[in-house]
């Protein structure tokens, strides 16, 4: 069996990173010529000066909570498709509603690379558990067996005891869907006394994978591997049989920037994941996923050399009330912004003695006899409400990407 889905997997770094931003100056020029959207965010950017991550870090974001609103102003796609539906093989409808466009390109969500990294090969009977009905994650997965070679069952969701009758009947050898339904088709398989064991692999995602599920599957000499994307994206990274971390796609760039900024934290610092995606019919800029990550330190042991992230590590949509006023993760950045020389900062939202309070935890180096004062009056006028503040050694507040901690209670 081959090591790897190609020879990009493997490339040196620099090579990588060289052909990248060859490819982010001709994206940003393709974006700004075939999207109204682009063409006013990024009116007065020259691409050919867009060629290093630097210049990347300084364009604007494109935040997914925005498209709702985008699309409703502008349909379908909010001005951000560059093909024309006619153009298109498949428009789908996801939950919000967010309407998703697939490009007419084989393997378009790009999954073929994850699946093989899970050890699904050509000829695999692969049983496909994610529904075909308007949302994209059945097609995504049906297209990325298929450019593999594989025949596929599409199973969709529910019907546990069909589910795991068709598996003993078919012998399929991989199963896709979410981490958990796995776990319950084999039992159902189990309870009715049906043969469930040609099931060898399993790609996983859309769905929290918890260690004791792990535990479970490799009891059972199941390969469980997961993968992180969106329908807007396709494919961000894949997990690989090191279980270090989840190993970037070969055609996306991604940034891990502080909430309500676009602006890059050092590696190893948890934040929002930006997905710059190197396609043809969508090509997002900068595109805020709202999910929180970081990237891992050094190379995989599996061989590949691109970036890792630590995998899906929550929402960086933190805005929350206080007192009747939102307050954000954009506010925060604005304190940090004028306060050059602080660590992290977070923002706990309590709920004290009958009303709310909010004290900023700030990381100090080497604090002055006025700097509780100052950032006081600063988190005033920012916030538009009163709060405390609390100054702590650098390093001691969580590295979780968290800069609003609402602990009042649920309603």
């Amino acid at each position: 069996m081959a090591e790897h889905f190609d020879a990009l997997e493997t490339r040196d770094p620099e090579e990588r990173e060289r052909a990248l931003m060859r490819a982010l100056a001709a994206q940003v020029a393709h974006a700004k010529a075939n999207t109204p959207h682009y063409a006013r965010l990024l009116a007065e950017v020259d691409p050919e000066t867009v060629r290093s991550r630097e210049a990347l870090a300084r364009l604007p974001l494109t935040r997914k909570s925005e498209l709702i609103a985008l699309q409703a102003q502008r349909p379908p796609f909010g001005g951000l498709a560059a093909l024309p539906p006619s153009g298109l093989k498949r428009l789908f409808v996801s939950p919000g509603p967010i309407y998703d466009p697939q490009g007419d390109s084989p393997d378009y969500f790009r999954f073929a690379r994850a699946l093989f990294a899970c050890g699904i090969r050509r000829g695999m009977l692969v049983h496909n558990t994610f529904a075909y009905h308007f949302t994209p994650a059945g097609f995504m997965f049906d297209e990325a067996a298929r450019a593999l070679g594989c025949p596929v069952i599409p199973a969709g969701p529910g019907n546990t005891e069909l589910q795991a009758r068709a598996i003993a009947h078919y012998r399929p050898a991989a199963y896709v869907g979410t981490p958990d339904f796995l776990k319950t088709i084999l039992e159902k398989a189990d309870e009715l006394g049906l043969d469930a064991s040609s099931i060898r692999y399993g790609h996983v995602t859309a769905g929290p994978f918890l260690p004791s599920l792990r535990a479970w599957y490799a009891e059972r000499g199941l390969t469980v591997l997961q993968s992180y994307g969106t329908a807007d994206l396709g494919l961000v990274a894949y997990e690989t049989e090191a279980r270090e971390g989840l190993i970037l796609d070969e055609h996306v760039i991604v940034e891990i920037v502080r909430p309500g900024t676009g602006d890059p934290v050092p590696e190893g610092e948890v934040g929002e994941v930006v997905v710059t995606l190197l396609s043809e019919a969508y090509p997002l800029i900068r595109f805020a996923t709202g999910d929180l990550s970081a990237i891992l330190p050094g190379l995989s042991p599996c061989g590949r050399t691109n970036a890792r992230i630590r995998g899906w590590l929550g929402r960086a949509d933190q805005a929350t009330k206080v007192k009747g006023q939102f307050v954000r993760p954009e506010q925060v950045a604005e304190l940090a912004r004028r306060f050059p020389d602080l660590g992290r900062l977070r923002l706990v939202v309590e709920h004290a003695n009958g009303t709310d309070a909010m004290t900023l935890h700030a990381e100090s180096p080497a604090p002055s006899p006025d700097l509780e004062a100052r950032l006081a009056e600063a988190l005033q006028a920012v916030m538009r409400l009163r709060g405390g503040v609390a100054l702590h050694p650098p390093g001691t507040l969580p590295n979780d990407g968290k800069v609003i901690d609402d602990r009042r209670p649920p309603p």
